[in-house]
């Protein structure tokens, strides 16, 4: 590990100061992910400015009915906290998927949003990566891939997002909030994470120099009727092969509003716009489910070992909005 600086900041402007005056700045909440890449030699950051004492550990209700997500509140307490429990349960049991209770502890919000690929060649510092060394080539098209990419992807970067938190902000339109020198600015989740294309080392919109400070979920009263389902190779502490967060709201036998958000199948949270569409005004039965699933899926492109995804997720959006809806008939 490379030698690097530590600051420890009480307010956003002084942290903003310090990470616009050196490019290698970077931010530790948790430190989850970011330490352990530095301890490989993923990240080599020259200074490391310490958040955790920053004014922004706090979950408060907005009065139109949506709520605003410090970037330091832990994902335990955002698990935990009733307004999320009461009014988007996909994602408390999204945050509480994730990992293990001792990192959900210390790991916060703004840092989850940040994480990196736990891609096996991007954190093998001897092999090849175009997201950690651009031009360096993508060895996992032709190598081991079983979980990877199968939407979004392109010949240069076939690695997924690993957050679960993520999938369900993506949900429910989530907007995240940042400042930099210049003032405060803020990004809807959808446009926070780039498409991979020839770039994929470039992963956020977010401005050089810029400080998470939290994120807005508007009101969405279909995500009181939520749920978060993983699917992972064994049932302890481990990353996603497949994920789905889904909201339903169904009136007289009809689809009225419905939020759909897959994890582990792209290099984001993958927001699943055309089966939402495909739904809209339709019947709320497991045919219907079906179709919108195989409308978002026909634009897979699955590698020769991970084409399992497509039916897997084709499974999960039948099963999860079938229950759903029958429990919005009840």
């Amino acid at each position: 590990m490379r030698e690097f600086g530590y600051q420890r900041v009480f307010d956003v402007s002084g942290a903003v100061a310090l990470l616009g005056s050196d490019p290698g700045a970077r931010c530790l909440g948790g430190g989850t992910n970011l330490v352990d890449l530095m301890k490989g030699g993923v990240e080599r950051p020259s200074l490391l400015v310490d958040v955790r004492e920053l004014p922004l550990d706090r979950i408060e209700a907005r009065g139109d009915g949506g709520l605003r997500i410090g970037a330091t509140v832990t994902n335990s307490e955002l698990a935990a906290h009733p307004e999320v429990r009461r009014r988007y349960p996909a994602l408390a049991q999204a945050v509480l998927s994730g990992a293990s209770g001792q990192l959900r502890n210390m790991a916060t919000v703004g840092g989850n949003l940040l994480q990196r690929t736990r891609c096996g060649y991007f954190t093998d510092t001897s092999k090849p990566c175009n997201k950690r060394d651009p031009g360096s080539g993508c060895p996992a098209v032709g190598g081991e891939h079983h979980n990877h990419a199968i939407l979004g992807a392109s010949a240069h970067c076939v690695a997924v997002h690993p957050s679960d938190m993520g999938v369900a902000l993506s949900a429910f339109d989530a907007v995240v909030a940042y400042e930099t020198a210049d003032g405060p600015g803020e990004v809807p989740l959808a446009e926070f994470y780039l498409p991979v294309g020839e770039t994929p080392h470039r992963e956020t919109a977010l401005p050089p120099g810029a400080l998470i400070t939290g994120i807005a979920l508007p009101p969405a009263p279909v995500a009181a009727r939520s749920r978060y389902r993983k699917v992972r190779e064994r049932a302890s502490y481990a990353f996603a092969i497949g994920s789905i967060a889904a909201a339903l709201e169904v009136r007289d036998g009809v689809v009225h509003d419905v939020r759909l958000a897959f994890g582990a199948v792209a290099s984001r949270p993958w927001r699943a716009r055309e089966a939402e569409r495909s739904l809209i005004g339709g019947p709320a039965n497991a045919d219907a489910f079906a179709a919108a699933a195989d409308a978002e899926l026909s634009a897979a492109e699955p590698l020769p070992h991970n084409g399992y995804k497509v039916t897997l997720m084709r499974n999960l959006v039948v099963a999860v909005l079938t229950e759903l809806a029958e429990e919005d008939a009840r």
